[in-house]
C-alpha cells in the first residue's frame, strides 16, 4: 500500500513539474529575446551572446512607459484601497447580522457575479460621457471598484463567518468597544490572509485592464500600461527585442506583489469562498 501510494506521489510530481515547466517557456522565451542585442540574430531558444539592459530602457522611453506606470499604479492602489476598506465594511454586518434584507443582499451580491461586465459597456460609455468622466483616473478607479466589490464582499463574509470566531467580537463589546471599533481594532486584523487573496486576483486585473481601459482612458497622460503597450507593440511588431523588454516591464510588478502576497492567497482564497 505504501509503496503504491508513493508511486503515484511520485508519478503526480513528475506531472506537476512537467506542466510548470510547459508553462515557464513562454517566460523563458521572453527573457532571452528581451535581453538579446538587436545584431543578435540567433535562435530564440539560446541565451544571449552578450546581456544587454539597452532594450529596456529604450522600450521605456519610446513607449512612455514612465507615465503609463503612475497612471497604473494611481488607479491599482486607490480601486485596492477601495475595494479593502468598503468591501470588509459591507461583508461584516451582512456576515454577523443574519436578517431577511442581510441574506436578500447578500444573495444580490453572489448573483451580481454571474454578469459579464462587458454587458454594461455601451449604458456606462454614455453615462461616462454625460457626466464628463471620459479620460480621468477616477472613472477606471470607480468602474473597477464596481466591478470587483461583489467578488471582494463574497470572500470577506465567507472568510469572517468560517475563520474569526464572535467570541472575539463579544469580549471586545464587553470591555466597551462600539460595533466600528469592534470591527477594526480585533476583526480588520485578522483578515490578512483573505485581504491578500483579493489583492492579488484585482490587482492583476486592475493592472492588465485592457477592455475598458481602451474605451474611457484613451489621452497620452492617462493612458495605463496596457494601452500604451498595445500602440507600442503595434508599431515594433518586427522589433521582438523591444517587445520583450516592454511586456517583462509591465509583468514584473504584478510578479512582485505575488511573491510577497502569495503565502496568504491559497489560505485565504479557500476559506473566503465558504459558503455562508
Amino acid at each position: 500500500m505504501d509503496y503504491t501510494s508513493k508511486r503515484k506521489k511520485t508519478f503526480l510530481t513528475i506531472i506537476a513539474l512537467a506542466i510548470t515547466l510547459f508553462h515557464l517557456i513562454p517566460f523563458y522565451i521572453l527573457i532571452t529575446t528581451a535581453f538579446k542585442e538587436k545584431s543578435d540574430f540567433s535562435s530564440k531558444w539560446v541565451f544571449p551572446k552578450q546581456w544587454s539592459f539597452v532594450n529596456f530602457s529604450e522600450a521605456w522611453e519610446t513607449a512612455n512607459l514612465g507615465n503609463a506606470f503612475i497612471n497604473t499604479i494611481i488607479i491599482t492602489f486607490f480601486s485596492a484601497l477601495l475595494l479593502i476598506i468598503l468591501g470588509s465594511l459591507a461583508a461584516y454586518p451582512l456576515a454577523r447580522r443574519q436578517t431577511k434584507l442581510n441574506k436578500y443582499m447578500y444573495m444580490f451580491f453572489i448573483s451580481v457575479m454571474v454578469i459579464p461586465p462587458l454587458t454594461a459597456l455601451v449604458p456606462l460609455y454614455n453615462l461616462v460621457v454625460d457626466m464628463g468622466l471620459m479620460n480621468t483616473r477616477l472613472i477606471a478607479i470607480l468602474n473597477n471598484v464596481a466591478s470587483f466589490m461583489p467578488l471582494t464582499v463574497f470572500l470577506y463574509a465567507g472568510f469572517i463567518r468560517s475563520t474569526i470566531p464572535k467570541e472575539l467580537e463579544e469580549a471586545a463589546k464587553i470591555d466597551g468597544a462600539s460595533t466600528i471599533g469592534t470591527f477594526f481594532k480585533v476583526v480588520f486584523p485578522l483578515l490578512k490572509p483573505v485581504t491578500a487573496s483579493i489583492l492579488i486576483i484585482s490587482c492583476v486585473y486592475i493592472w492588465n485592464d485592457y477592455q475598458f481601459a481602451i474605451f474611457f482612458l484613451q489621452a497620452d497622460e492617462v493612458k495605463t500600461i496596457t494601452v500604451a503597450l498595445s500602440g507600442f507593440f503595434g508599431s515594433n511588431s518586427n522589433n521582438l527585442n523591444l517587445v520583450a523588454a516592454a511586456a517583462i516591464l509591465a509583468v514584473l510588478p504584478m510578479a512582485v506583489l505575488f511573491l510577497f502576497l502569495q503565502k496568504h492567497f491559497i489560505k485565504g482564497l479557500a476559506a473566503g469562498s465558504v459558503k455562508g
